[in-house]
């Protein structure tokens, strides 16, 4: 048995070190935020340092009072307008460093300057024709459509361009569109997000939540990346489809538009104006689908971001598993050390069990208190505590409740009295104390004995006039139906003297008839039942030389015994009044 005595202690102990190792491995390392800051770094593909606006605009976030906000606005004056600064800077010198593309860049940078060339030859063609528009019948319509051809040619122009920033070959259009972006975003109304943190002073039932706060959210995270990968390969797939279109359409519409000859002047005009709508389309495509990179680009950044939070908060949270296992593994050492020393002790067993019981659960209880203070902090709000303690006194002290609300039902007008002869739980007797939590009878036995008190109190605590049950009389007179029986010898006075015998019990106990009969009419009354005679009854049985008289008479509880001596003492004199007149009994 001595090996599962230990078991407890051995169990907290495995406990306490897998906590502890868990903490140790989930510790804040440099190795894993360097991992965590290269991922985003390597997501972000930032082109201009904007840390001192990002840190402008944390700072303002916090400012509570007037002059920190005045403050606040100043500094995210002077870091946009550094940042707009360094834009231009970083504009000025991606033209300067422009140089010659290589590999799959290099033929769409010379379909770029090839367009170029195009866009241009047809801006100078579109401004001769208005020229000659005046003095040429055939100009108009050559100069509408060299225009719906200078628009086509545009299109395809930013098709290309946006087609090589996407793939990283143009910095210039990614400042731009970074310019662009930090504008819109200087337009926005920024939105005060609540924080979530894992202090370390925070309780166990907190870390709990907010790990689970966390998983949900990178679940959602997580969802919402997915969302925007798919869409982008949809736009993508889109996006190619309808380049494939385009690029068998263009020759026969640039042939046409080329021709001088062509009648059907309207025609290739609308013709060229739908390759030019289709041309903006699939430029609206590749910024969507530019759009939709980067933003998959930031959930995965808001995914790692989640995953060093929720690593912290498992951190903080196995800490405070580990101390919660250590203070168990503290009580049940304590608990085997003070058994040991009580053991050693020559004194009384019995004395030594009983202290050694609340000595252990002094410390049981003083260790639930520290893990209950650990796992829910201590209650910050008087009404939490006093609901608490409360609550606590209430299953505590039930039976001390119940027994203090008795005391009211004993007290009230069909309860119990000083002097009332009552039977509790099997135990009858006299009551002689009512206190606020118990009731002290004075035992007199059943109801078959002579009604002699034993010499001994019973206490019964006062729940019973509530949980259980109790006997009391229903009037105040405490009327009860006594009993008495004669032997008269079987003679032709027997019948005679029977009768006398009813004569002498009635007049002995005519006038506790009479009260016992007004008492039970004035208790009966309001529940309307029958009215009963208080008079004495005389049963007679006759048997073998004897007629057995059986009487009954109604009395009052505590004087019972003494009626019942007077009745015997009338029926002796009774008896034996023929002997005294010389006459055979």
């Amino acid at each position: 048995m001595k090996p599962f005595k230990n078991l407890p202690a051995i169990g907290f102990a495995i406990l306490l070190a897998a906590c502890a190792f868990g903490w140790y491995w989930t510790r804040d390392t440099d190795e894993g935020r360097g991992a965590a800051k290269a991922t985003a770094a390597a997501n972000q593909s930032l082109l201009i340092d904007q840390r001192l606006i990002q840190t402008a605009d944390q700072m303002a976030a916090q400012a509570d009072t007037k002059e920190e906000q005045d403050l606040a606005r100043e500094a995210l004056r002077l870091t946009d307008h550094e940042l707009d600064q360094s834009f231009a800077t970083a504009l000025r010198e991606a033209v300067m460093r422009s140089g010659p593309a290589s590999g799959p860049l290099q033929q769409l940078s010379a379909r770029i300057a090839q367009l170029k060339t195009r866009v241009a030859a047809s801006q100078q063609r579109i401004t001769q024709l208005t020229k000659d528009a005046a003095t040429k019948d055939t100009a108009a319509d050559q100069l509408e459509l060299a225009k719906a051809q200078l628009a086509l040619d545009q299109d395809e122009l930013d098709d290309a361009q946006q087609e090589l920033e996407l793939k990283g070959g143009d910095e210039h259009s990614k400042l731009e569109r970074a310019l662009q972006e930090h504008e819109a975003a200087q337009h926005q109304v920024a939105v005060p997000l609540g924080a979530i943190k894992a202090a370390p002073t925070a309780t166990l039932s907190e870390q709990v939540r907010l790990w689970l706060s966390l998983t949900e959210r990178d679940r959602q995270v997580l969802a919402a990346r997915q969302q925007a990968d798919r869409k982008a390969a949809n736009l993508a797939t889109e996006h190619d489809s309808l380049a494939k279109g385009l690029t068998g359409a263009a020759a026969p519409a640039s042939a046409a538009a080329a021709d001088q000859d062509t009648e059907d002047t309207a025609a290739v005009v609308a013709q060229l104006r739908q390759l030019s709508d289709q041309r903006k389309t699939l430029a609206e495509l590749n910024r969507r689908m530019q759009d939709v990179q980067q933003l998959g680009g930031v959930y995965q950044r808001w995914n790692a971001l989640l995953a060093g939070r929720k690593r912290d908060a498992l951190h903080v949270m196995l800490r405070t598993l580990a101390a919660i296992f250590a203070i168990l593994f503290a009580v049940v050492l304590l608990d085997q050390a003070i058994r040991h020393a009580f053991r050693r002790q020559k004194v009384d067993r019995r004395r030594l069990h009983q202290l050694r019981i609340m000595v252990i659960i002094a410390v049981q209880f003083v260790g639930a208190a520290v893990i209950l203070l650990i796992v829910f902090g201590a209650p910050t709000q008087m009404t939490t505590i006093i609901g608490l303690a409360t609550a606590g006194l209430t299953v505590v002290m039930k039976d001390f409740i119940v027994a203090f609300f008795g005391w009211f039902v004993l007290m009230g007008k069909n309860g119990i009295h000083m002097g009332d002869w009552v039977e509790i739980e099997g135990v009858g007797g006299e009551v002689i104390e009512i206190g606020l939590l118990k009731t002290v009878l004075l035992e007199m036995g059943n109801w078959t004995n002579t009604g002699h008190p034993t010499g001994r109190h019973v206490a019964f605590v006062n729940s019973f006039a509530i949980e259980g049950h109790y006997f009391n009389f229903s009037t105040a007179g405490q009327w009860l139906w006594d009993e008495l029986q004669v032997m008269l010898p079987s003679t032709s006075d027997s019948y005679q003297m029977a009768e006398q015998v009813r004569v002498a019990v009635e007049q002995e106990t005519e006038a506790d008839a009479r009260q016992a009969e007004l008492d039970w009419e004035r208790v009966t009354h309001q529940y309307g039942t029958r009215t009963f005679s208080a008079k004495p009854t005389v049963d007679l049985k006759p048997s073998v030389n004897r007629l057995d008289v059986n009487v009954r008479y109604i009395t009052r509880a505590p004087e019972r015994y003494e009626v019942k001596s007077r009745l015997f003492q009338k029926i002796v004199d009774l008896l034996h009044q023929p002997a005294a007149s010389g006459k055979p009994a």
